[in-house]
């Protein structure tokens, strides 16, 4: 089974992924979706957490980064469990500065010309993400990848994380998720069309 499919089943089973055509959720951007995705969730079971931290290291060590970097607040235990795994420095990001003290915008120990990837649990609209890899680049950082447990692929995400000069990668994504819900009887032939193409027709406000 391939990582994406077997990540996709992890969120699944422990309900990080709520599924509902019928009646969509509604984002903070006034986006209507079928799809909920929690990650959060995640953290509280630890066979789980160990798969997903298993895979991101795997996906890592390959990148042979200096630095290990979370996003606030959801990015930060991922991250803090890859560093450990990878026994590499650990920082994470504010989705502000402190107004205080030292005014930082990236907490922990930076050194100019480290290179970092950059941990969030979910891309979605990749706002957040940009900013907290343009916070750690303002730090002297370079950030070769931001990743992700879970994307929703939207085209013009990629595109725009393209522009901003960042690779992004997933452990999952949504098109892989919603097979393995239809596989897995959590959704129907029509439900499953309804999903994809909502995806497909999405754009930002």
């Amino acid at each position: 089974m391939s990582v994406a499919r077997a990540v996709a089943k992890t969120l699944l089973q422990e309900k990080a992924v709520f599924l509902r055509p019928q009646e969509p959720f509604t984002w903070t951007s006034g986006i209507k979706s079928p799809v909920y995705c929690d990650n959060r969730l995640l953290i509280s079971t630890v066979p789980a957490r160990e798969r997903i931290v298993s895979a991101f290291v795997e996906a890592i060590r390959p990148l042979g980064v200096d630095l290990i970097a979370g996003t606030a607040t959801a990015g930060i235990p991922w991250a803090a469990w890859i560093s450990q795994e990878l026994k590499l420095p650990l920082v994470y990001v504010r989705s502000s500065s402190k107004e205080h003290g030292r005014k930082n915008a990236v907490e922990g120990a930076v050194v100019t010309g480290q290179k970092a990837v950059l941990i969030e649990d979910l891309i979605s609209t990749g706002k957040s993400s940009i900013a907290a890899g343009e916070k750690l680049r303002e730090a002297g950082v370079t950030v070769p990848v931001i990743m992700s447990i879970f994307t929703y692929d939207f085209p013009e995400v990629r595109t725009v994380f393209k522009e901003a000069g960042f690779a992004l990668a997933s452990l999952s994504n949504f098109e892989v998720l919603a097979q393995v819900a239809f596989e897995d009887q959590l959704l129907d032939a029509g439900s499953l069309s309804q999903v994809l193409n909502w995806k497909e027709s999405v754009r930002f406000p």
